[in-house]
């Protein structure tokens, strides 16, 4: 079917070629999807270790967005993005001290908020 839809893209020659590739790729394509089925069907579980990043990824997500805008925004720059303070102070107009205690608040509200999540999950 595949081959007289594409007969026009197909050379005569590489048709023998292009039959056998395309039906190798539709055959693992199917075992994927019906591996894919069988694991939804079978209602297999999500390993702990997974659920529980999931749950800790939560819990700080919801800790940086009660965060002020600055603080969240230095956190950002030097635990994501690894700028060093002295590149954070230039782009938020801060010295470094400033920053050095902003973050350190920061990280210190986090810490209290993932203490006292934790405490109401147990």
């Amino acid at each position: 079917m595949k081959l007289w839809i594409n007969r026009e893209k197909v050379e005569f020659k590489k048709a023998k070629s292009w039959l056998f590739t395309t039906a190798h790729n539709a055959f693992i394509n199917f075992i994927k999807k019906s591996n894919r089925q069988q694991r939804m069907e079978e209602g297999v579980d999500v390993p702990v270790e997974a659920k529980n990043r999931f749950e800790l990824q939560e819990i700080i997500d919801l800790a940086m967005k009660s965060l002020p805008e600055l603080q969240k925004s230095i956190v950002l720059l030097r635990d994501l993005e690894g700028y060093n303070y002295k590149e954070i102070g230039d782009m938020l107009k801060l010295n470094e001290s400033q920053v050095k205690v902003y973050l350190f608040r920061a990280r210190k509200k986090i810490k209290d908020q993932i203490k006292d999540l934790s405490i109401l999950k147990v």
